[in-house]
């Protein structure tokens, strides 16, 4: 599952953010949750339902508006605030660190760090940063692969053929995902995502190669990072006495963190091109997303020449 905590040492490196001050307590501190927080009611005295335990990110208005209080009040209201166990404040658009600021975090030991971005760039890119890692993931074996936009997860049977058929898709000119494990996190908006753990990033095994970094051979252009999953097709060695769908009218679905993934059923055997299978059912996902089944229009027709030639 997804981290609980992330170490703010993670986030400062990450984010390319300048280190102004940092405990020396030779312990490492985190962040518990992907909320952010800017203290203006707090620089203006209102501590009342403070949301301490979030990263406080000081913008221009929160800056310009303390910078012309009173010394005494502000010494007071910096007090006031460090006193709180705040996980980190982050500084935006490089603004100087004043002195009493600096000292109030350093008697306290409070982290803080100051970034380049503007402050909305900075709270968009912190706020995806920590909702990516927090975000509540399984792991899970099959290949990942875009193909005409939709992001198509093989499954099936050990050596049944999902990472030759991905790597011919590849060769197709569609981008690999992840191969073999497939990190899955859901969104807010209800969107399976799938990328591969970090390890295994840009990497394939094909039996009697070996391990292939796809990457390299093919270039940027094949792979990609993190995809939605929006069609899952299970890859099965054929049988003669299996009934197969043949018409698309049934629908299948799969059930991935709790939403509903279409899902259809390839029987593989010698002679069936697989990958290009598995472009027309990308491509066919793609035209029913939009308003068209062919296989509701076939069945119309037929419907309607049956009743004619009554």
């Amino acid at each position: 599952m997804g981290e609980t905590k992330v170490n703010i040492l993670d986030i400062a490196r990450d984010l390319d953010l300048e280190i102004i001050n940092y405990p020396q307590d030779n312990e490492e501190h985190f962040v518990a949750t992907p909320e952010l927080n800017r203290p203006g009611l707090q620089y203006a005295g209102f501590f009342e339902y403070f949301t301490y335990d979030r990263i406080q990110v000081i913008g221009r208005g929160e800056y310009e508006y303390f910078a012309q209080m009173d010394d005494n009040i502000r010494k007071e209201r910096l007090e006031k605030l460090f006193s709180y166990k705040i996980p980190a404040v982050i500084v935006s658009r490089n603004m100087e660190i004043k002195q009493d600021f600096l000292e109030a975090a350093e008697k306290h030991d409070t982290i803080v760090l100051r970034s380049k971005r503007n402050t909305t760039r900075l709270i968009n890119k912190l706020s995806n940063y920590l909702e990516n890692r927090m975000a509540k993931y399984e792991t899970i074996h099959g290949v990942l692969v875009d193909i005409y936009g939709v992001g198509v997860l093989i499954k099936g049977e050990s050596s049944v053929g999902k990472s030759e058929t991905a790597l011919e898709l590849v060769q197709k000119g569609h981008r690999l995902v992840a191969d073999d494990a497939v990190e899955i996190r859901k969104t807010d908006e209800n969107r399976i995502i799938g990328q591969a753990p970090e390890l295994l990033r840009h990497f394939m095994e094909i039996r009697g190669v070996g391990i292939l970094d796809i990457k390299s051979l093919y270039g940027v252009r094949a792979v990609k990072q993190k995809h939605e999953i929006g069609l899952v097709v299970y890859l099965e060695s054929w049988d003669s006495k299996k009934y197969y769908d043949r018409l698309g009218l049934d629908r299948e679905y799969e059930t991935i963190m709790g939403v509903q993934i279409e899902k259809m059923t390839v029987p593989v055997k010698p002679g069936r091109n697989t990958s290009m299978i598995l472009e027309v059912a990308a491509m066919n996902y793609r035209q029913k997303g939009m308003g068209y089944d062919a296989a509701e229009e076939f069945t119309k027709k037929l419907n309607q020449l049956i009743h004619n030639d009554r």
